[in-house]
């Protein structure tokens, strides 16, 4: 929560989310400039720049968080924030792919 709350996500999560009436947006369409009509689920909604922009801003939190994890000034805010992170589904192991 941390590390990528706050980040160029929330931009990117900003917005109008269309209305579906099927519930799964096969109902859904988009338009572009050259007139092509392409289905919801075949919409790209981040370009390359936007993911390497918020890849780089999240590691580089990550980053500094592993760096500052035992500075007392962290840690406060950690604990000022332990309400709302309390809140946050636990995290998974298993959810990062290691390749050999």
């Amino acid at each position: 929560m941390f590390c990528v709350r706050n980040t160029q996500l929330e931009t990117l999560h900003s917005g109008l989310t269309p209305v579906t009436r099927t519930g799964d947006y096969s109902d859904v369409f988009v338009v572009d400039a050259d007139g092509r009509r392409i289905p919801w689920s075949e919409v790209s909604r981040i370009d390359d720049a936007e993911m390497r922009q918020l890849t780089q801003e999240i590691v580089n939190r990550l980053y500094t968080f592993h760096l500052e994890a035992n500075d007392p000034k962290l840690q406060a805010t950690i604990e000022r924030w332990m309400g709302v992170a309390a809140k946050s589904d636990e995290p998974e192991a298993g959810c990062v792919e290691v390749r050999r």
